[in-house]
Parts: C-alpha cells; structure tokens; sequence
C-alpha cells in the first residue's frame, strides 16, 4: 500500500516512479504477477488458490487461476467462470447466492449496477455481481465476486470460525471474569 501511495503521488506530482516492492510500477497499472513464480510458469499465489479452493470444495475440482496485482488498497476480486455438472439459469444463481450466508448479490444488467472494490472496502460481505451464461461451455455461469481482504480474508474470517465452532459445541468459549 505505501509504494502505491508513493507512486500515485510521484505520478501526479511529475516525479520518477520508482518500483521497489514490485517488479513493475504499480500505480495506474496491472500486475498479472503475485508471488514467486513456480516451474510450471504458474505463481505462488496461484498455486494457493487452486490448493485451497480444492480443499474447500473438492480435490477433484479443475481450476486455474492468473493473480492480477491492482493497485487498490484495500478488496480482492475475482471474474469467476464455472462449469456445472447440469445447467443452471443465471435466475436460479442468483436465488441460491442470496440466500448464502455472508453473500450479498449486487446484480443489475446496467452501467454501475455491479460492486466495484472500492465499494467493497470496510463491509463484510462478499459480494456477487455481473451473473450470466458462460457460451463457451456447456452448463457454464460467469460472475464478479468482491470482498474486503482485510475483512473477509483475515479478521472476519477468524470470527466467524469461532463462532461456528462454538455454535456446533466444538470449542467452549472463555467465560468473562466476574
């Protein structure tokens, strides 16, 4: 976030832009590099999506993934196509991803009618946006999916888990003193 800044303001104010964290400049620019690169051309960090999305999910699930750094300061996104093993309706996503607990679907077919990262900087949601059919395969949906990094990813996260694991009788919680 500080070479970001640092960057932005050198931009703005007519200075050099210096890259030292990244590779290449950051402000106003896309990175399709996160992490170290692996063997087989793919980044760290793309390697960890699919391992945890696999581990999530499925271990057999088929997925790949580019890691784009964007110079926000907050939120991760993701443009997510999938493929299912019988068809679904954008309709009936839509239905189900609404009643999902943590997701909010955002989803009108018109200029501004989706979230965007910055306006998911500080919720906790995960936001659904931009649902339709995926022509090029069979049974397949695209979506847009936003959330706040710091949030969702880390603090929230941790919470919710606690929560559940307290709900389910799994842990007991500290009682307060008296």
């Amino acid at each position: 976030m500080d070479e970001l800044f640092t960057q932005t303001r050198a931009v703005f104010v007519s200075d050099p832009v210096e890259a030292k964290k990244f590779p290449k400049r950051i402000a106003f620019n896309v990175i399709p590099h996160i992490d170290v690169f692996m063997e087989d051309g793919s980044t760290k960090e793309e390697w960890k999506m699919v391992a945890e999305t696999k581990k999530i999910l499925d271990p057999a699930i088929k997925l790949a993934a580019t890691c784009v750094r964007v110079p926000v300061f907050v939120s991760h996104s993701e443009a997510v196509s999938i493929e299912f093993e019988r068809p679904i309706s954008p309709e009936e996503a839509r239905d189900i991803l609404r009643e999902a607990p943590g997701c909010l679907v955002i989803d009108k077919h018109e200029p501004g009618g989706y979230i965007t990262p910055y306006e998911a900087a500080g919720e906790d949601a995960t936001y659904i946006s931009r649902i339709r059919e995926d022509p090029t395969v069979e049974n397949g949906l695209m979506l847009w999916v936003v959330s706040d990094n710091l949030r969702k990813g880390a603090a929230l996260n941790a919470v919710q888990i606690a929560e559940v694991l307290v709900n389910r009788h799994l842990i007991e919680p500290k009682r307060k003193a008296a």
